[in-house]
């Protein structure tokens, strides 16, 4: 899986989408970041912070597959941003965009990407 390639294609979806990353399974950033002149609302201490809890959250996600079906996305709407995690097989793809962006497209549009890879 090329993450760069994966990070670029969605990072073009739209100009709100702020971020996008391949986190592994170590929550460490292996691909992607944040758009060209912008800046993290967090500081980088944070940003590693963020991915292993968003990392150990997909993981815990999972205990509940055989019943209700692997998640295909998760979102968190907060005051400043709109965060997407998308699980894949042993990474989580991130993604942080401004408000405004449109949350019923966005998720699936990302999901036709990454399922082409």
């Amino acid at each position: 899986m090329d993450h760069e390639r994966i990070c670029k294609k969605v990072m073009e979806l739209d100009p709100k989408i702020r971020f996008v990353g391949m986190i592994n399974e170590k929550g460490r950033l292996i691909g992607g970041g944040m758009r060209n002149g912008l800046k993290s609302l967090e500081d980088s201490k944070d940003d590693e912070m963020l991915y292993m809890e968003l990392v150990l959250r997909a993981k815990m996600r999972r205990e509940f597959d055989k019943v209700l079906g692997p998640v295909q996305f998760a979102m968190s709407y907060r005051e400043k941003v709109i965060i997407m995690s998308f699980p894949l097989k042993d990474n989580v793809l991130l993604l942080s965009t401004e408000k405004g962006v449109n949350i019923s497209e966005i998720p699936f549009q990302v999901l036709k990407i990454v399922s082409h890879h």
